[in-house]
């Protein structure tokens, strides 16, 4: 019985990263290779990068309850016209016109949360309306038309939108990027001493850690990935400058998350509302937080999306918010709230970026690639519910 219950957790906690390593094998047989070509790694992350962000704000939300925000597809297209507006027909400075995106996405983002937090008409409304207020909006700043920001180098760099918008080798070497290979390999040494001094921590406090000789084999196994993706990055261009901004919002949502009180208090809401406002938390601010957090990101990446097409258009943002809850999902965040970290939302992403990279790259029907992604979120969400009734599929 013991084995069995150490089998359960064991595959509910490493399921979906054994899953992730079987579909990128899978997709390099199936491509013969081309998906871990350094170029094809470099474009799974530019593409993907609003993923990575709109997922990591949408844990905090679908945290409080397995509550979602709707809108963010919108915002990010409404954001994003307002910036194209801004820079070309009213000539604002970029960095100016980054500063007002910024406090448009975080108000848009507290203006509904308003309504969520201390009125309590349902998340689901609300985004839905602002689902369909911010697209219109979208329409009438373009006027229906595509506004290229081209010309605006500054901010394509910034944002990792172009060709060239990659952190500058300090060492020129040719045909291989000496500063990410020392990025990458210093990343994986301090990845490892954060895990053993966590660790160390645990044993100090007299909690239960794992075995050394798992911890070391999983740990190593984690670097030798991060590295190996540093040298599949070296090969190309190096490393994107929206690489810095994913690695900026993952390692400090991660931090808030995991060692903050105001990360446990997402968590406490989305576990027991009414048990943690009798012990004194104020759960509207909670809500409030959550989303007017989704607003500041949906802006972060409104600015990625019109870097990296470099123009802004009213179709824009399209399914943006599928895809940020379908990676919450498939990364473990349980649909009932409570559960959920930074880490698995990240490997949720990424899965979701491999099949469609893999996808596109085998020539698979856009129909098709709908198709599969839908039914690996309700596979994902499947195991969740089962996994929490012990194995059993017909709840009774």
């Amino acid at each position: 019985m013991k084995n069995r219950v150490q089998t359960m957790d064991f595959i509910k906690k490493y399921a979906m990263i054994i899953v992730l390593a079987l579909v990128v094998i899978f997709f390099a047989i199936m491509t013969q290779g081309k998906i871990i070509l350094p170029q094809n790694i470099s474009n799974l992350i530019s593409q993907n990068a609003y993923v990575f962000i709109l997922a990591t704000g949408m844990l905090l939300c679908i945290l409080t309850g397995g509550n979602i925000d709707l809108s963010v597809g919108s915002v990010v297209c409404f954001v994003g016209a307002v910036g194209a507006e801004l820079m070309i027909s009213l000539h604002v400075n970029v960095f100016v016109t980054v500063l007002i995106m910024f406090a448009l996405g975080t108000l848009i983002g507290a203006f509904q949360a308003f309504w969520i937090a201390f009125v309590r008409i349902p998340p689901f409304i609300v985004t839905l309306a602002g689902m369909l207020a911010f697209r219109g909006l979208s329409n009438v700043v373009l006027d229906g038309q595509t506004v290229s920001i081209g010309d605006k180098e500054d901010f394509i760099f910034l944002f990792g939108g172009g060709a060239n918008c990659y952190i500058p080798d300090a060492f020129n070497v040719e045909g291989v990027n000496v500063t990410c290979i020392i990025v990458a390999v210093l990343a994986a040494i301090v990845f490892i001493l954060m895990q053993i001094r966590k660790r160390n921590i645990r044993i100090k406090k007299g909690f239960d850690v794992e075995n050394p000789v798992g911890f070391y084999i999983k740990n190593c196994a984690i670097s030798a990935v991060i590295v190996a993706f540093g040298l599949g990055l070296a090969f190309y261009k190096g490393i994107p400058t929206v690489l810095i901004w994913l690695a900026v919002v993952i390692l400090v949502y991660h931090y808030i998350t995991s060692n903050t009180r105001v990360g446990r208090y997402f968590y406490a809401v989305g576990g027991n509302e009414k048990a943690t406002k009798l012990s004194g938390i104020n759960t509207n601010k909670v809500y409030f937080l959550a989303y007017t957090n989704m607003g500041f990101l949906a802006a972060l990446a409104g600015m990625v999306t019109i870097a990296r097409l470099t123009s802004a258009q009213p179709s824009y943002g399209q399914n943006y918010e599928m895809d940020a809850i379908g990676s919450c999902f498939i990364g473990g965040a349980s649909a009932y709230g409570g559960i959920g970290t930074v880490p698995g939302v990240i490997i949720g992403a990424t899965l979701m970026g491999v099949i469609n990279l893999g996808m596109s790259i085998m020539g698979v029907d856009q129909n098709w690639q709908k198709v599969v992604k839908g039914m690996v979120l309700l596979a994902a969400v499947i195991f969740d519910v089962v996994s929490k009734r012990g194995g059993k599929l017909i709840a009774e």
